[in-house]
Order: structure tokens, then C-alpha cells, then sequence
């Protein structure tokens, strides 16, 4: 297929683009810096440009670009950031796509399992409602703004990611250094439920989106098992061979990240990957143990 991908230098674009190559696709890159050749079309979101003669004829398109989250404290101005680099980015490709003469068959667009809030120990399917914090109101307008591309009779799927496990950079990189020093410990009560993805089913899931007809609307990319975080501390902790005893308490989790803290630190989303699943994909990696052993070069 011929597939156009945004945010392709980002951490599952760095990953996604040579799987896709190994399997013969044709990649084009949607860039917002001044193309290198052919293989590379400009758009400016914020501007909201992009050249639509360029997209013709594409099969698929994959659409990850976002502002990072764990980069910075939320101000108000960040906060602004990390909605227009979703909504406003997806709406202008989505009705983008929608008035092409040949349309793409599937858009796989990246959505996250912010979308539900903070639940505790509730089981969250796709089925389950929306949360009501900040992350998740950008989660349903992240999502809302595929439309256009829906209606239009393209095959729209937002892959609702958990926190995704590379040992290449995100959320587990940052973590690693205090593991290491073994200055680790569980965050706040150590309650609350992490739902993550090894990258290579992050990967895989977005191959399955793009390949499967019957995926369609909201899907949960997250591994089968989701942990609490004192199962996560202890589990990173035996990879590492390190101790995990000083916990973090959840006001010096606010002090330092502010409200980062309580939208992704101290909350609990208990997710279940059911459509993913039913859909017939295989999981690498479902087990945390196996996932960390293998993202950070312990196994054996």
C-alpha cells in the first residue's frame, strides 16, 4: 500500500515506519519542515495548509502527530498546545482527505486512553463513557475531529493507546533513571491502574488497524493485563535488579509535575483491549514482565 504517516520522527513513527517498509509498503511523510524529495509533503496544522493535490492516491494514512504531553508542565499555554496539535492537525486532515477525488480507504488515527479519566478499578471497554478532566475532553475532540474522513466513506479507527513502552524514549525512559540509582518506589497510594503497550504491539496494533476491515470507530491499543502501579514499580524494579522501597507521595508528585501529575501519574484507567482482541490480533507481549525484559534488553 501507499501510506501517508504524520508524526513519522516521533516514537511509534520511528518504530512504525520500518515495519511498514519491511513489509512493502510505500511510505510518504507528512513534514512540517521544507520536504527532502518526493517521499515527503508539507503541512502546516497551525496554519492549517497542506498541499491536498499531493495526497492523492494514497491507500492508507496514519496519523500520530501530537504535542508531547510529558515535556513541560501544563500551563495554560501548553495545555493550548496539546489540544490544537490534536483537534486542530486531525480536523485539517481529515477534511483534507474527505475532498480528495481518490480517497484513502482507512485512516488510522492516534487517540489515548486518556479518554476515560480517572475510573479506580473499574474495567473500561470501548463501550465505557468519556471522564471529564482535561485529557479527556481532548480525547473526545481528538476523536471528533476524524469525522469529516468517516463521513466522507473513509474507514476511520482511533487507536486509544496506553502508555507505551520503548526503551528508546517516552514515558519509560524517563523513569528509568531513579530505578537505576534505586531511588524507585510506587507513586502516590500505588493503586492506581496502568494500562501500557510494549511498542512492537503498538506497532502491530496499528498494522491491524490498517489491514483489518472490520476495526472501525474507537479501539483500545493496550496489552490484556493492565497493572496496578506498585505491581508496575515491583515488576520494573526485579528487571532492573534494583530495590523499589521509597515511595513518591502524591502531593510531591503534584509539587513537581503540577496537574501532569493527577492526569497521568496518580490515574487509574483499568483498560481491556476487546475490540482489538476480538478482531483476531496477537499480542508480542501481554505480560509486563516479558514487555519490560524485552524493550530494555533484559530477557534471559
Amino acid at each position: 500500500m501507499k501510506i501517508l504517516v504524520t508524526g513519522s520522527t516521533g516514537l511509534v513513527g520511528s518504530a512504525l515506519i520500518p515495519a511498514l517498509k519491511s513489509s512493502g509498503h510505500q511510505i510518504v511523510r507528512l513534514v512540517r519542515s521544507k520536504p527532502k524529495d518526493a517521499s515527503e509533503v508539507y503541512w502546516n496544522p497551525e496554519q492549517g495548509t497542506i498541499n491536498a493535490a499531493e495526497l492523492e492516491g494514497l491507500d492508507a494514512v496514519v496519523h500520530l502527530a501530537g504535542e508531547n504531553l510529558a515535556a513541560g508542565r501544563w500551563t495554560d499555554e501548553k495545555k493550548q498546545r496539546i489540544r490544537e496539535s490534536r483537534v486542530k492537525g486531525t480536523r485539517l486532515l481529515s477534511e483534507t482527505l474527505a475532498q480528495l477525488t481518490e480517497k484513502p480507504a482507512v485512516l488510522v488515527s492516534a487517540s489515548a486512553v486518556g479518554f476515560y479519566g480517572n475510573r479506580g478499578d473499574e474495567i473500561l471497554t470501548e463501550q465505557s463513557a468519556s471522564g471529564s478532566d482535561f485529557l479527556a475532553e481532548v480525547c473526545r475532540e481528538w476523536e471528533l475531529a476524524t469525522q469529516a474522513a468517516a463521513q466522507a466513506g473513509i474507514r476511520v479507527v482511533n487507536l486509544r493507546f496506553g502508555v507505551i513502552f520503548s526503551g528508546e524514549g517516552g514515558a519509560l525512559k524517563k523513569m528509568l533513571t531513579p530505578f537505576r540509582l534505586g531511588v524507585g518506589g510506587k507513586l502516590g497510594s500505588g493503586r492506581q491502574y496502568l494500562s501500557w503497550i510494549a511498542i512492537d504491539d503498538a506497532v502491530g496494533a496499528i498494522e491491524h488497524a490498517l489491514t483489518n476491515d472490520s476495526l472501525r470507530g474507537a479501539v483500545n491499543a493496550v496489552a490484556p493485563q493492565a497493572v496496578t502501579n506498585r505491581v508496575f514499580t515491583k515488576t520494573l524494579g526485579r528487571v532492573l535488579s534494583r530495590p523499589t522501597i521509597l515511595p513518591v507521595p502524591a502531593f510531591a508528585a503534584r509539587l513537581a509535575f503540577g496537574e501532569m501529575a493527577d492526569a497521568t501519574l496518580l490515574s487509574s484507567q483499568r483498560v481491556e483491549p476487546e475490540r482489538l482482541s476480538e478482531a483476531g490480533y496477537t499480542f508480542k507481549y501481554p505480560t509486563l514482565e516479558a514487555a519490560l525484559r524485552h524493550v530494555l534488553n533484559k530477557e534471559g
